[in-house]
């Protein structure tokens, strides 16, 4: 870690990141897993078919990798950025730049001295640089984003070669998809103080549903 890198509070991933990236993999592996018949699949098409996921899926990973890295840096420039038009700005030019960057509903919450709070002390943190580059913490982000993405296609595999009859290890596969949605949604709500069992419901039955437009569609 560079000396102008500040530690991250959840390490190199926050937990909503590492969440959604999850339900994404899932997402895609079961688009492809959906795509199987029950009745007419053979366990070389199932063979064919989990290659095809898991190279979906080392694509994708890759690509939100590359994302995460173009993310990370364009934030950090617009931090950079913030912090020098407040620095070069009057006092009420920077209240309006804090205000515009907040949340809505937050900025309208704050009068003038709150914003000014806010403006005298990131003028006081100026002298604390922030980091100019990419830096390895980043990196190790953009290769967690690529596990989880790829990782994610793993559990839905493991029916395919515990299970001799494709048909039923395409219907554990599902169940298992889903068990992982439903986990994935009761995390996201204890993160975000939402209400855990409806959310993990809720995801779960979104990927029932696509499930069964997968089905209706010849899957």
């Amino acid at each position: 870690m560079g000396q102008d890198e500040q530690p991250r509070k959840w390490g190199v991933l926050e937990p909503i990141d590492r969440i959604t990236e999850v339900i994404f993999g899932l997402l895609m592996a079961m688009t492809f897993i959906g795509s199987l018949s029950v009745a007419t699949a053979g366990r070389e098409d199932a063979r064919l078919m989990l290659i095809a996921a898991l190279g979906c899926n080392l694509a994708w990973g890759l690509a939100d990798a590359v994302i995460y890295l173009l993310r990370t840096w364009t934030e950090r420039t617009r931090s950079r950025t913030l912090l020098a038009r407040l620095q070069a700005g009057d006092i009420n030019q920077g209240r309006r730049l804090i205000a515009d960057t907040l949340p809505e509903r937050i900025g309208l919450a704050l009068d003038e001295d709150g914003l000014e709070m806010l403006r005298g002390r990131m003028l006081r943190d100026a002298g604390r640089p922030l980091p100019a580059r990419l830096g390895l913490d980043d990196f190790k982000a953009a290769l967690a984003t690529f596990l989880l993405v790829v990782l994610a296609t793993f559990p839905m595999v493991i029916p395919f070669l515990l299970i001799e009859t494709t048909g039923t290890a395409i219907r554990v596969s599902n169940l298992v998809a889903l068990a992982m949605l439903f986990l994935a949604g009761w995390l996201l709500a204890r993160y975000s103080g939402g209400r855990a069992l409806l959310t993990g419901v809720v995801l779960a039955v979104v990927g029932a549903l696509l499930i069964v437009a997968i089905i209706a569609l010849g899957g």
